[in-house]
């Protein structure tokens, strides 16, 4: 049998990720939200362009936002469907869960990181949410600590039987 041409657009699976966040912060509760985009966004994430390393998701008005979050314009787009990279894109949530985190985050400490935008089973535009807070310098030189040594021990168990 052939073998599968690999794709270059992203139809299900993860268009960007943070992963410095999982070492800056200690994550507690994750929440999975929708994004509001227009269509050459879509475009651009589907692209795997997006990145969300100085990304935060914050309050205005009584919705929640992600901000600072920066995808691309999409090259192929016609001068009508230009758009601002870096602009605030409205999170889709229920009322309820905005009320949860308006909460959560007014806490001293905690703030609303986002981890990554996939694409569900249906083809719609998600963003991980993690409840965090921040890291101490040695928190994360204890974690970089016990990670290497979890991998060690797991490296001399396989040697070993």
């Amino acid at each position: 049998m052939a073998e599968k041409k690999k794709k270059t657009l992203i139809s299900h699976g993860i268009a960007a990720q943070n992963r410095k966040a999982r070492h800056d912060y200690t994550i507690g509760e994750t929440i999975e939200a929708g994004l509001a985009l227009v269509g050459p966004e879509v475009k651009s994430l589907r692209a795997g362009r997006a990145t969300l390393a100085e990304a935060w998701a914050g309050e205005r008005d009584g919705e929640m936002w992600l901000f600072n979050c920066t995808i691309p314009e999409w090259q192929a787009g016609s001068v009508v469907a230009k758009f601002e990279p870096r602009r605030p894109r409205k999170l889709l949530l229920h009322r309820k869960q905005v009320r949860e985190l308006i909460g959560s985050i007014t806490r001293e400490g905690t703030t609303l990181v986002p981890l990554q935008i996939h694409f569900n089973d249906r083809g719609r535009a998600k963003v991980l949410l993690g409840l965090a807070e921040g890291r101490k310098q040695h928190d994360k030189r204890a974690a970089i600590a016990a990670r290497d040594w979890a991998r060690d021990k797991a490296r001399l168990m396989r040697a070993k039987g």
